[in-house]
Protein backbone atom coordinates (compact mmCIF):
# COMPACT_ATOMS: atom_id res chain seq x y z
CA UNK A 1 0.00 0.00 0.00
CA UNK A 2 1.24 3.47 -0.88
CA UNK A 3 -0.22 6.62 0.62
CA UNK A 4 -0.46 10.03 -0.98
CA UNK A 5 -1.45 13.11 0.97
CA UNK A 6 -2.88 16.14 -0.77
CA UNK A 7 -5.00 19.22 -0.19
CA UNK A 8 -2.59 21.47 1.62
CA UNK A 9 -2.18 25.13 0.83
CA UNK A 10 -2.12 28.68 2.11
CA UNK A 11 -5.16 29.90 4.02
CA UNK A 12 -5.97 32.81 6.29
CA UNK A 13 -6.64 32.29 9.96
CA UNK A 14 -10.22 31.16 10.47
CA UNK A 15 -10.32 29.46 7.11
CA UNK A 16 -10.71 25.80 6.21
CA UNK A 17 -8.87 23.12 4.28
CA UNK A 18 -9.59 19.48 3.58
CA UNK A 19 -6.69 17.09 3.34
CA UNK A 20 -6.95 13.77 1.58
CA UNK A 21 -4.93 10.60 2.07
CA UNK A 22 -5.38 8.24 -0.85
CA UNK A 23 -4.15 4.66 -0.81
CA UNK A 24 -3.01 2.83 -3.88
CA UNK A 25 -1.67 -0.62 -4.53
CA UNK A 26 -3.97 -2.34 -2.10
CA UNK A 27 -6.96 -1.46 -0.04
CA UNK A 28 -6.33 -0.07 3.41
CA UNK A 29 -9.81 -0.70 4.71
CA UNK A 30 -8.40 -2.75 7.58
CA UNK A 31 -5.88 -0.09 8.60
CA UNK A 32 -6.05 2.53 11.28
CA UNK A 33 -5.18 5.79 9.53
CA UNK A 34 -3.76 8.82 11.29
CA UNK A 35 -2.64 12.32 10.53
CA UNK A 36 0.50 13.78 12.03
CA UNK A 37 2.08 17.16 11.51
CA UNK A 38 5.53 18.59 11.86
CA UNK A 39 6.40 22.24 12.11
CA UNK A 40 9.96 23.50 11.50
CA UNK A 41 12.20 22.70 14.43
CA UNK A 42 9.54 20.64 16.18
CA UNK A 43 8.86 16.96 16.57
CA UNK A 44 6.19 15.22 14.58
CA UNK A 45 2.95 15.33 16.54
CA UNK A 46 -0.30 13.44 16.41
CA UNK A 47 -3.33 15.23 15.00
CA UNK A 48 -6.12 12.69 14.47
CA UNK A 49 -6.81 9.03 13.78
CA UNK A 50 -9.65 6.85 12.61
CA UNK A 51 -10.11 3.14 13.06
CA UNK A 52 -10.84 0.88 10.13
CA UNK A 53 -14.59 0.83 10.73
CA UNK A 54 -14.93 4.60 11.31
CA UNK A 55 -16.61 3.98 14.64
CA UNK A 56 -13.72 5.38 16.63
CA UNK A 57 -11.94 8.63 16.04
CA UNK A 58 -9.27 10.34 18.09
CA UNK A 59 -8.01 13.89 18.16
CA UNK A 60 -5.23 15.87 19.73
CA UNK A 61 -6.53 18.33 22.28
CA UNK A 62 -5.23 21.20 20.17
CA UNK A 63 -7.57 20.37 17.28
CA UNK A 64 -10.66 19.01 19.04
CA UNK A 65 -13.79 20.79 17.92
CA UNK A 66 -12.06 22.21 14.84
CA UNK A 67 -10.90 19.14 12.88
CA UNK A 68 -12.82 16.07 11.82
CA UNK A 69 -11.55 12.86 10.29
CA UNK A 70 -13.49 10.53 8.04
CA UNK A 71 -12.85 7.75 5.59
CA UNK A 72 -14.36 6.30 2.46
CA UNK A 73 -13.18 2.71 2.24
CA UNK A 74 -14.70 2.28 -1.21
CA UNK A 75 -12.59 5.18 -2.45
CA UNK A 76 -9.59 4.12 -0.33
CA UNK A 77 -9.34 7.65 1.00
CA UNK A 78 -9.21 9.27 4.43
CA UNK A 79 -10.07 12.93 4.87
CA UNK A 80 -9.04 15.51 7.44
CA UNK A 81 -11.40 18.46 7.48
CA UNK A 82 -9.73 21.40 9.16
CA UNK A 83 -11.87 24.36 10.19
CA UNK A 84 -11.13 27.52 12.16
CA UNK A 85 -7.49 27.22 11.27
CA UNK A 86 -4.91 29.03 13.36
CA UNK A 87 -1.36 30.11 12.54
CA UNK A 88 -0.11 27.45 14.96
CA UNK A 89 -1.64 24.80 12.70
CA UNK A 90 1.03 25.62 10.13
CA UNK A 91 3.05 22.46 9.45
CA UNK A 92 3.67 19.67 7.00
CA UNK A 93 0.86 17.18 7.43
CA UNK A 94 1.49 13.48 6.97
CA UNK A 95 -0.91 10.58 6.80
CA UNK A 96 0.10 7.21 8.15
CA UNK A 97 -1.49 3.79 8.35
CA UNK A 98 -1.12 0.65 10.37
CA UNK A 99 -2.94 -2.64 10.74
CA UNK A 100 -1.50 -3.37 14.15
CA UNK A 101 -1.43 -0.17 16.19
CA UNK A 102 -3.35 -0.47 19.43
CA UNK A 103 -5.42 2.30 20.97
CA UNK A 104 -2.89 3.19 23.64
CA UNK A 105 -0.19 3.66 21.01
CA UNK A 106 -1.96 5.31 18.11
CA UNK A 107 -0.67 8.78 18.96
CA UNK A 108 2.92 7.67 18.50
CA UNK A 109 4.38 7.86 14.99
CA UNK A 110 6.66 4.90 15.81
CA UNK A 111 3.74 2.50 15.49
CA UNK A 112 2.87 3.32 11.88
CA UNK A 113 4.65 1.52 9.08
CA UNK A 114 3.08 3.28 6.09
CA UNK A 115 3.56 6.99 5.45
CA UNK A 116 2.53 9.46 2.81
CA UNK A 117 4.87 12.14 1.52
CA UNK A 118 3.38 15.11 3.39
CA UNK A 119 1.45 18.18 2.34
CA UNK A 120 2.22 21.73 3.48
CA UNK A 121 -0.42 23.70 5.35
CA UNK A 122 0.30 27.36 5.97
CA UNK A 123 -2.08 29.53 7.96
CA UNK A 124 -1.47 33.27 7.81
CA UNK A 125 -2.52 35.62 10.59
Amino acid sequence: VQLQASGGGLVQAGGSLRLSCAASGRTFRSHTVAWFRQAPGKEREFVAAIKWNSRHTYFADSVKGRFTISRDNLENTVYLQMNSLKPEDTAVYYCAASTSVIQSALMSPRHYSLWGQGTQVTVSS
